[in-house]
């Protein structure tokens, strides 16, 4: 499986031996690592994982790792960061520090200094993904082609395009999941109300479909439809840090109905979630799912409900049902992203 990502200074040799550092930054950690560009390939150094929240800058990580490993200043640094980037600043959205490429390039005098939205980063490492990360949730006909979306639910909800030009597969960023959510069943109103207590009026999808959103919804099923708790449980959530893992690990051992339940309705959304971008992309080249839940809950997935959610609609069934949907189990997608941007895009 090839994805033909644009990247214009692929084959310039200028862009030959150059060590990349980049990162990957997201709400709970951030991966980064050295690269050097050998032969249009981003060869991987060194690699490190950072909590993000533990620090006060980025800078402040970079020359942690830099001092860490004791090597010289790259020649670029390329980021993907959780959040929309305008203008060279992101001001993310589940992490306490802005990033900002002119103060990056001056704090650590570097003068090649890329930032990317994470998702548009993961889009980018598609041109790295192997056959063997790759899993065929559903066939479809992907001889059709044409554009492909990328849903990345993990402490967001990340989402992407890649935009085909005829030749090439150019990556667009996207802040889709603070999109507003619509509730369909009697039972997804009560939910609503219930996450407006916590979010206040508009609900996105990000509230539906993220790590975060595991607990609220078990939460929704426990204190408003009356879903029995069993006491281990409730020792177990007591004592957690992250307790949408708990309930996550809980549902795929099968010891408890709410928690089963409760995946069960993060799953419908996000099928919900993918039908969505494939229509308003026209995505005919499939959708990607990908981000930190999708790949840990896969054996969990039933994709007989997937498909019946995902092709729900009113006329369209007839376009859902030729769209592929694969699932990306490699989770250095973004980082070798970043790689390759900062790399070969100029």
């Amino acid at each position: 499986m090839k994805f033909p990502l644009y990247l214009p200074q692929i084959e310039n040799p200028a862009n030959n031996n150059l060590s990349i550092l980049a990162a990957d930054v997201g709400g709970t950690k951030t991966n980064i690592a050295q690269f050097v560009s050998q032969n249009g390939k981003m060869v991987l150094q060194l690699e490190e994982t950072y909590t993000t929240n533990h620090h006060n800058s980025l800078t402040e990580i970079i020359l942690d790792f830099i001092k860490k490993n004791n090597f010289e200043k790259p020649d670029r640094i390329s980021i993907g960061a959780a959040g929309p980037v305008v203008n060279g600043t992101c001001h993310t959205t589940n992490i306490k520090f802005k990033i900002d490429v002119t103060e990056l390039s001056r704090d650590l005098q570097i003068d090649k200094v890329y930032l990317i939205n994470d998702l548009e980063a993961t889009a980018f490492g598609m041109t790295e993904v192997d056959d063997e990360f790759m899993v065929t949730m559903r066939n479809g006909n992907p001889s059709i082609g044409g554009h492909i979306a990328i849903l990345a639910p993990g402490t967001g909800l990340g989402e992407a395009c890649l935009f085909w030009d005829g030749k090439y597969l150019r990556p667009m960023p996207s802040e889709g999941g603070h999109s507003e959510f619509a509730p369909r069943t009697d039972v997804e109103f009560e939910l609503v109300k219930f996450l407006q207590k916590t979010y206040g009026e508009i609900i996105v999808w990000e509230r539906l479909v993220s790590g975060p959103a595991i607990y609220k919804i078990y939460e929704f099923l426990r204190d408003v439809k009356g879903y029995e708790e069993q006491a281990w449980l409730t020792q177990k959530l007591a004592k957690a840090k992250d307790k949408s893992a708990v309930i996550s690990e809980t549902a795929m051992s099968g010891l408890c109905t709410t928690c089963v339940l409760a995946m069960e309705m993060l799953v419908d959304f996000m099928a919900r979630r993918a039908n969505n971008m494939v229509l308003n992309y026209k995505a005919t080249g499939g959708l990607i799912l990908a981000g930190g839940i999708p790949p840990r809950i896969y054996n969990f997935i039933n994709k007989d409900k997937i498909e019946e959610s995902f092709l729900k609609c009113d006329e369209m069934e007839p376009l859902l049902a030729g769209i592929p949907i694969y699932l990306n189990l490699n989770s250095k997608t973004a980082l070798y992203g970043a790689a390759y941007y900062g790399a070969f895009s100029e």
